[in-house]
């Protein structure tokens, strides 16, 4: 593998970590939620995927918005970036939970709600990943929030 290959896996790794925060605090916070209040499968996986791409999103935007890059402006950037990563990840993580055995029904303190949820976000990164290596190798995914951002740095 050459050097070039190692520098693209790398950061396809990266990104797929930072897609992956966002997407596990979004997940645990919709289940903890929808868990908590005794919602159904849909109203739980919905509440959860929206949470996933609110905080994926956001932990894109939040250095973006930081170095000085306006609302308006780092908005396209965190969904170009973004979008088919966290879907990729949200496909795979939701059909695993539903497809555990008891998972959708395990509560808080039941280790098999933690360890099947674990267990879908491992799943989750490695769909991913390839999606965020194919998507930067193309100056896609996050190599667009890279380019933004040291464009507003250069600026």
């Amino acid at each position: 593998m050459g050097h070039s290959d190692q520098t693209l896996n790398r950061t396809a790794i990266s990104a797929t970590l930072h897609c992956l925060t966002g997407c596990a605090l979004g997940e645990v916070l919709g289940l903890v939620i929808a868990t908590a209040a005794g919602w159904g499968d849909v109203p739980s996986i919905a509440i959860s995927i929206a949470l996933a791409f609110v905080f994926g999103y956001a932990l894109t935007m939040l250095p973006l918005l930081r170095a000085g890059l306006t609302l308006r402006q780092s908005v396209p950037l965190a969904l170009a970036s973004d979008t088919f990563s966290i879907a990729t990840m949200e496909v795979i993580d939701s059909l695993t939970i539903i497809f555990v055995p008891g998972a959708m029904a395990a509560g808080l303190g039941d280790a098999l709600f933690w360890g099947s949820l674990a267990g879908a976000l491992f799943l989750a990164f490695w769909a991913a990943f390839p999606v965020n290596r194919w998507l930067i190798a193309r100056g896609k995914g996050h190599a667009v929030v890279h380019e933004g951002h040291g464009q507003q740095q250069h600026a």
